[in-house]
């Protein structure tokens, strides 16, 4: 064999390995070092059994999830958010579809800007079980609102929820387990900690500060590395976060259901945090395209990661002070073969009388909505 040929042989398959890698890329749902541990690393069922595992936020969302896949595991339960009734109903289904009795699962009502209670919750949590393996962040609230028209205890609340309410747990389980010399601190970060994206500057901010934070963290423990810092960051996933978002007031939210079929299942991204913290992932990435492309870019390409966001962000405003995204996606949501006046009694709740007239009197294919998509499959479902 000539070298010529044995050169060309050896493009050839560097060529067609980058092929595979860009196809693999391309149907990824989490970056490529999650998914390599995901194939070939450390099963969650072999690393994470007889472990004490303290979930915040587990009353709905991720954490719930992330409880019942945990309670299959093996491991030992404290549940901790607001509202206890909810948390007795996600013990009992725990108890029911889980491996657990009722002697391995706590219910710790916690708030977490109440910061002069933490103290006490560590030392319950410690009596109870004598130890804490793995403390997993979760609790936080997100927020959908133009920064020159939210009120400042907008972002005090979310700062003192997402960030100083996280760091003050954290600093009351943190000697524990700098004295065992082992021990996980997860923190259910967001894409939003990465990248910024507009009417969610509150968010973004308190979510980016977490970040700096833990990333600081885990350097000063570096002497200790039995102790892992990760930083989880999900990008859309089926839950109740825009809903339960804040608004311009503090006392307001959301308190609108949006479509939920574009964003990733709750329990795949549960499944792929869990890999993470078999395998002490520092950071990982969790998101379906195109979100999972606009972190790459954010990270490796953040000037074309500028120009995007600037384009998409004009859109995303634009289509929020129209008021009408959210509204259309919760009638495709709701009705999936619905007739015209189906949709128009539901459109009564949130259009001007102007824009009902053209609906009720015009081709759909000529009012302009917001986006696009929802002019073709509006007028799908309408004839």
């Amino acid at each position: 064999m000539s070298w010529e040929l044995l050169l060309w042989l050896l493009a050839l398959c560097a060529l067609l390995a980058l092929v595979v890698q860009l196809l693999r890329f391309l149907r990824a749902d989490g970056d490529l070092t999650l998914l390599w541990a995901e194939w070939q690393g450390r099963r969650p069922e072999w690393e994470l059994t007889d472990m004490v595992v303290w979930v915040t936020g587990a009353s709905s969302g991720i954490g719930e999830e992330l409880v019942y896949q945990l309670s299959k595991l093996g491991v030992s339960l404290v549940l901790s958010a607001r509202r206890v009734q909810e948390l007795e109903r996600v013990k009992r289904r725990c108890l029911e579809n889980g491996n657990l009795k009722d002697k391995d699962i706590l219910v710790l009502p916690l708030d977490l800007t109440d910061r002069s209670s933490h103290e006490a919750a560590t030392k319950m949590v410690l009596q109870e079980f004598g130890k804490i393996d793995i403390l997993v962040n979760n609790a936080g609230r997100s927020q959908r609102s133009l920064f020159v028209e939210t009120s400042l205890d907008v972002f005090k609340e979310l700062i003192e929820l997402n960030y100083l309410g996280t760091l003050s747990l954290t600093m009351c389980v943190l000697p524990h387990m700098i004295e065992r010399k082992q021990g996980k601190i997860v923190t259910v970060n967001s894409l939003l900690g990465i990248i910024s994206a507009p009417l969610s500057s509150g968010y973004c901010a308190s979510k980016h500060a977490l970040r700096g934070f833990f990333n600081c963290l885990r350097t000063e423990l570096a002497t200790y590395p039995g102790i892992v810092v990760s930083n989880i960051c999900p990008g859309p996933v089926q839950s109740n976060i825009v809903k339960n978002a804040l608004s311009e007031e503090v006392t307001k939210s959301v308190g609108i259901d949006v479509a939920q079929s574009h964003k990733m299942a709750t329990s795949r991204c549960v499944r792929l945090m869990l890999i993470s913290m078999a395998n002490d992932l520092k950071e990982v990435w969790i998101a379906d395209h195109p979100f999972l492309l606009i972190a790459y870019l954010w990270q490796y390409m953040p000037t074309w990661a500028w120009w995007l966001t600037n384009i998409l962000g004009k859109k995303r405003i634009e289509n929020f002070k129209k008021g009408l995204v959210r509204p259309i996606y919760t009638i495709l949501n709701t009705y999936q073969s619905c007739r015209k006046y189906e949709i128009f009694e539901h459109l009564k709740t949130f259009l001007t009388p102007h824009q009902l007239y053209d609906i009720n009197t015009k081709d759909i294919r000529s009012i302009v909505f917001p986006r696009h998509i929802c002019w073709f499959t509006i007028n799908y479902y309408w004839s």
